[in-house]
């Protein structure tokens, strides 16, 4: 079974003068040659991304786009006509999105954060500003400490609203964030806590891995900084954010991990690398 919008396995079944064509359920799909990787022979099983073309015809390429079908991003407007906006999501054909679809009128050059779907009407991928409808706490298919994948929304008062794993949405407290982030971005996160339909998230992994990953950040520093650093449990939580990009508490507990595994030990001034000492 082949998905439009989506990435998929096809063999080769025959060489034209103008690509190859790949095996599909009840059709033919053409790889254009300038996609078609050196080597090629019949018979190759070749990963290819499957939309359609201008004229309608499911085509495919082995370019890669920003986003497949049920992915939010930020994507840059190319033209607008008075039926819609075509946006550059990398591949040789834009992306369309419709003026109904638009929360307001989109201008060339500007970034949106869009949903890529399939249009039930068409059968073609299209995008849509209107995401509300999409996202939903009401049936959870995450739980707290569980790793997903965040996009930023929108920024409110307490924080900043974040697209959970392209279904849900939760909160990244202004309090929990030791670094700038933007509209669109993608960032890995877990689930803090969840209140009723109310999911609170924070960056980085849960537990062990979270410190783990901020020791590697450390060890680092020391080894850039000759084996020593001007921080320790009573440094500012300010220096601590401004330097590590961490918390104070992050910190503690990561150089409190590092001091029992004999990879750093602490001066009245500092912390030094064990081999430093």
């Amino acid at each position: 079974m082949i998905k439009v919008g989506e990435y998929n396995l096809l063999r080769v079944k025959k060489e034209a003068d103008f690509g190859v064509y790949l095996e599909g359920v009840d059709q033919e799909i053409l790889l254009p040659t300038r996609f078609v990787p050196d080597g090629t022979r019949v018979g190759d099983e070749l990963e290819v991304f499957l939309y359609h073309d201008s004229e309608n015809r499911l085509i495919a390429t082995t370019q890669r786009p920003f986003g497949i079908a049920g992915d939010i991003v930020l994507l840059k407007t190319v033209s607008v006509t008075n039926q819609g906006a075509f946006l550059d999501w990398g591949l040789m054909k834009d992306l369309f999105v419709a003026s109904s679809q638009q929360l307001t009128r989109m201008a060339p050059g500007q970034e949106y954060l869009v949903k890529i779907y399939i249009d039930e009407m068409t059968g073609r991928l299209a995008a849509t500003e209107k995401l509300d409808r999409y996202l939903s706490n009401e049936n959870l298919t995450v739980q707290e400490k569980d790793q997903v994948n965040l996009v930023v929304y929108r920024r409110t008062d307490i924080g900043y609203v974040v697209i959970i794993n392209n279904l849900h949405t939760g909160i990244l407290h202004h309090n929990e964030l030791f670094r700038s982030i933007e509209i669109g971005d993608k960032l890995t996160g877990f689930i803090r806590q969840i209140k009723g339909d109310k999911i609170d998230v924070i960056l980085g992994k849960p537990g062990f891995n979270r410190v783990e990953d901020e020791s590697e950040k450390i060890l680092r520093l020391l080894q850039e900084n000759d084996g020593y650093l001007p921080y320790h449990d009573k440094s500012s939580p300010e220096e601590i954010q401004e330097f590590f990009g961490m918390s104070k508490k992050t910190f503690k507990m990561t150089i409190g991990s590092l001091y029992k595994q004999r990879k750093i030990v602490f001066t009245q001034t500092g912390i030094k690398a064990e081999e430093n000492v």
